[in-house]
């Protein structure tokens, strides 16, 4: 792996820290969720989504089974498979082949050819609600069905709220019996979803996104406050606890506590790598230059037990696959 020979550059390991579990495992598990878990796991979620979002960057795959936990409740988004920068041009077709079912948002169910940032938020609301009943929110065997779940909610849908889904799509809701919505139903899910709680989620799983609140306004919300403080007193890495002698320790908090990225992320090196070897070049030539700036050099044996454990390890999702977007042609 270290050789300086690029023809014998075979294999790329990514080395990461080690995360004990997901999200997905912690809710069907028979473990205790408090208030506080939910408000911390929360407030990660929405903090990192804010980074991605202020970079340009749509996750397009949330769910718990992409959030990985640690033994400290330390919570990081993981797999990038299906992100993408966000598309400005309005008129340029973006794939409805994303999100995981049961947490995709109305507009990509609905064929919308173009969206924003917002189908992230409404993931995370399904997630939210799932962390308050212990399970999924909206649970249905096509996209048709999942739609009818959302509807149950959330209520029939007007025009204006349906402006991005595709004729067809439109038709079909038109078509459908008018339904009241019935967000009260949220209240139901367990005696943590409290009217702050309850307040908070029905702001995320709005069926129009343009009226979707966004992630920095979720992370102003009150529900949140106790999250914030618990997530930066003592589990943060951004705070730093300064001891002096004589003197009682004291908390020093970093600036921003959710910070947004530098400048947007550029997607135009992607475009540039028009082959494996160009990206294999590029791999080889980033690992060498670190091992040039004085790293210990880490050389990986993968005919070991514990290498053969790990590469045939996975993250656990729900057992549920989901099905392709519905055809609405």
């Amino acid at each position: 792996m270290l050789t300086d020979y690029r023809d014998c550059f075979i294999f790329r390991y990514v080395i990461t820290e080690l995360m004990q579990s997901d999200l997905h495992k912690i809710i069907v598990s028979p473990q205790h969720l408090s208030t506080d878990h939910i408000k911390v796991f929360l407030y990660q979620i929405l903090r990192g989504l804010k980074y991605l979002h202020s970079a340009r960057i749509l996750h397009r795959d949330i769910k718990p089974g992409n959030l990985l936990v640690n033994s400290n409740c330390l919570l990081k988004i993981c797999d990038f498979g299906l992100a993408r920068v966000e598309e400005a041009d309005a008129n340029k077709a973006m794939t409805q082949e994303v999100v995981t079912q049961y947490y995709r948002a109305p507009e990509i169910l609905m064929g919308a050819r173009h969206y924003s940032s917002a189908v992230d938020v409404w993931s995370i609301g399904c997630i939210f609600g799932e962390l308050l009943g212990r399970r999924i929110l909206f649970q249905a065997q096509t996209p048709i069905q999942q739609l009818e779940l959302i509807t149950d909610l959330l209520g029939t849908p007007n025009v204006e709220d349906m402006s991005t889904a595709c004729e067809a799509a439109r038709k079909h809701m038109i078509r459908r019996p008018a339904k009241p919505p019935s967000l009260a139903a949220l209240y139901t899910l367990s005696s943590q979803a409290t009217h702050e709680a309850v307040h908070l989620l029905s702001q995320m799983l709005v069926f129009n996104p343009e009226k979707r609140i966004n992630v920095i306004d979720a992370l102003a919300h009150p529900y949140l406050d106790e999250g914030r403080l618990r997530f930066h007193s003592c589990m943060c890495r951004c705070c730093q606890t300064a001891t002096q002698p004589g003197s009682v320790a004291v908390r020093r908090y970093a600036a921003d506590l959710e910070p947004s990225a530098v400048q947007p992320f550029e997607d135009h090196w992607e475009r540039e790598l028009t082959s494996t070897h160009q990206v294999r070049e590029k791999l080889h030539k980033f690992i060498m230059d670190q091992l040039m700036s004085s790293q210990v050099p880490l050389c990986i044996n993968p005919q070991s037990a514990a290498y053969k454990s790990f590469a045939s390890s996975t993250v656990a999702h729900p057992s549920e696959l989901p099905p392709s977007p519905h055809n609405w042609e």
